[in-house]
């Protein structure tokens, strides 16, 4: 398949695809004679793990490493262990940022709530 059709299969910019294989990150392209990319469907679910693994909080270096061991069979199980612990560790992170937010937004939800009822009883806030 062309570039065209890899964007629109997997929801990624061609100029995105053309970094991922510049970075060596998308590895399964092949050049045809008229030197045009052509992609397999292979291609199609690694730019899908890719774009998984970075919605997940892993860094393009993090992702080239696991690719890269996927590739080559030697995924070290230590290492992988220690690298979900670090993301983990990242998301325990974010969710408690997002529930100080969310009380945030709900301690300033009430008091507008009050004052919008103050307004319609007396008229102003």
């Amino acid at each position: 398949m062309r570039i065209a059709e890899l964007e629109s299969r997997t929801g990624v910019s061609r100029h995105a695809l053309r970094y991922y294989e510049r970075e060596g990150l998308l590895r399964e392209v092949q050049r045809e004679a008229n030197n045009y990319r052509s992609y397999s469907e292979a291609a199609v679910r690694r730019v899908q793990l890719l774009r998984q693994l970075q919605q997940f909080g892993f860094s393009l270096a993090e992702i080239r490493a696991i690719l890269d061991a996927m590739r080559d069979g030697t995924m070290d199980c230590t290492q992988g262990a220690a690298l979900m612990a670090e993301q983990r560790a990242k998301v325990a992170d974010q969710i408690a940022n997002l529930q100080q937010l969310d009380e945030l937004l709900a301690t300033e939800q009430r008091r507008l709530e009050t004052s919008a009822a103050r307004q319609r009883e007396t008229g102003r806030c």
